[in-house]
């Protein structure tokens, strides 16, 4: 009897009841029992997880193969050892905590075989506030090129593989990598196939961020990322010869792994740890971060990395700070051109041209981002009662746009706002009428973000308003009609202005009088 066509390989480690989900996504694959081959390894779980995967083995004996070993601190391990169990033609990996379309392994296998592809890449969406770069999956291709796409920026293993060239290259996940050791292994795989392909045409896979956030990816440790693209960019430069090729793929390490070790969480190290991770980085940077990566960066994050190797870390402080401020910059106007005035600015030590410092094209943007001041009940010109709300903005030149440049929304209803100077600054006043707030909020109420807008420059961009402490105004019980209103103006948890209208039913006033006079109070 021939072998499956496909195994799903399952590293299992306390993802119930997640782990349910994902199993009866597998079993019920349109591509049937009799071409599947599910072999989950459940590494050491003490919350029922291995227990679960002996009921699906019990109900699915030709199917579903279950292995439990001690835990070993990570995927990689149990993804080596249900390798080496695996039958399939081709080999799938799925977490544990994650689930699949039902039509995914049928339309994969296909397309594998159809043209003869090596690993084909399936649309993958994230749920639950997972973020899932898209790019890669914007249209379905047959051949997909490693260093001319955007595959280098879509490396976890969640694909299927042709076992055979698996095995002719003996590629298994690095143990000595407590995250990230799937994308040694997808970027071998890709880089030795004979083909790459894309399906765009189908929501395959469902990457789940769980709801205690506990995926290893969000868990891990500072010190651990580190590690983490150390080893990444080591493997790269070990794989790929030095050019081109090397960097289109370098661009998307130094992008992820290594900038993000350097934003707003780097400055709460101390600062014997902070040395430590600079130097670290510097390292790296020295050795692999050439034109060819950084002409192909982001702003700020090839600015962040190039300050890492060249400057030393009172410099690389002070950028992180600089980038971390909300507010606009402190920037140099040129006629129509506009430059951030951060470390290394036409600074002959560094020799960075201007057009990394360039900010023009996000001027509306960065104008956009004021700082509340106050909330306020008052009065518009009308003299109706209104919600006011002041905020300010360190740049003049916001007094200086015209009217309707500016634009202060609660959800789609744009206040009245005007805008005078104050000293190196402008100050901006928006009045929300509150008989036209009500008219616009849902019969059930609901919270709102403040959000500003700003034209200038060819280009347009908008900001929550935010405070750099807490502001608010007492609550104001309205009435619209025969329904009464609680209108809330206050900020959120990451100091978002919002405002909260709710309902007052008769259960809720009745048991907001129960707070204020409880039964059996003096």
């Amino acid at each position: 009897m021939s072998g499956p066509d496909v195994t799903v390989v399952v590293a299992v480690y306390n993802t119930m009841p997640y782990l349910t989900a994902c199993l009866d996504s597998l079993v019920g694959q349109t591509i049937g029992l009799d071409r599947l081959e599910v072999v989950a390894v459940d590494d050491g779980s003490t919350d029922g997880s291995g227990a679960e995967l002996d009921r699906y083995a019990e109900r699915y004996p030709g199917t579903v193969r279950v292995l439990h070993q001690a835990n070993s601190g990570g995927p990689a391990a149990p993804s080596n050892l249900a390798l080496d169990h695996a039958r399939g033609r081709y080999v799938f990996f799925i977490g544990s905590d994650d689930h699949l379309g039902p039509e995914a392994l049928e339309r994969l296998v296909d397309a594998a075989d159809r043209w003869d592809s090596d690993v084909v890449l399936g649309r993958m969406v994230g749920t639950n506030k997972r973020y899932v770069h898209q790019a890669v999956y914007a249209t379905t291709q047959e051949r997909l090129d490693l260093f001319d796409s955007d595959l280098p920026w879509s490396l976890s293993n969640t694909k299927l593989f042709r076992r055979e060239l698996v095995e002719r290259y003996g590629l298994r996940f690095r143990t000595d990598m407590p995250m990230g050791s799937d994308q040694p292994f997808t970027l071998e795989a890709c880089f030795r196939a004979k083909k790459v392909s894309v399906l765009g045409d189908y929501e395959y896979y469902y990457a789940v961020k769980r709801d205690n956030a506990q995926n290893i990816t969000y868990a891990s440790r500072f010190s651990e990322r580190l590690r983490c693209a150390e080893e990444l960019v080591g493997f790269v430069a070990g794989l790929i010869e030095p050019g081109a090729r090397r960097d289109a793929v370098l661009v998307r390490h130094f992008t992820w792994e290594v900038a993000k070790l350097l934003r707003e969480e780097f400055l709460t190290l101390d600062p014997q740890e902070q040395r430590h991770v600079h130097d670290r980085v510097r390292k790296l940077a020295e050795a692999y971060l050439t034109d060819g990566v950084t002409a192909r960066m982001a702003p700020e994050e090839r600015l962040r990395v190039a300050v890492a190797r060249d400057g030393d870390l009172d410099a690389l402080r002070t950028l992180i700070e600089q980038q971390s401020d909300r507010s606009l910059p402190d920037v140099v106007v040129e006629g129509d051109s506009w430059y951030a005035d951060h470390v290394g600015f036409r600074d002959p030590a560094f020799g960075y041209p201007d057009d990394w410092y360039d900010v023009t094209g996000r001027v509306a943007a960065l104008l956009a981002r004021l700082t509340a001041t106050g909330l306020a009940w008052g009065r518009d010109a009308a003299g109706a009662r209104a919600l006011v709300i002041t905020a300010r903005s360190r740049r003049a030149e916001l007094a200086e746009l015209s009217a309707d440049a500016l634009r202060v929304s609660v959800g789609d209803l744009t206040g009245v706002t005007s805008v005078e100077s104050a000293g190196p600054g402008t100050v901006v006043r928006t009045d929300f009428a509150v008989d036209r707030l009500l008219a616009v909020v849902a019969a059930a109420g609901e919270r709102r973000i403040v959000r500003a807008e700003v034209s200038a420059l060819g280009g347009t961009g908008s900001a929550p308003l935010r405070a750099d402490r807490p502001v608010g105004a007492p609550r104001l019980v309205v009435r619209r009609g025969v329904r009464w209103h609680l209108v809330t103006p206050t900020t959120n948890h990451k100091g978002q202005v919002i405002v909260a209208i709710t309902p007052v039913t008769p259960g809720r006033f009745l048991a907001r009088l129960r707070r204020i006079w409880p039964s059996g109070g003096k």
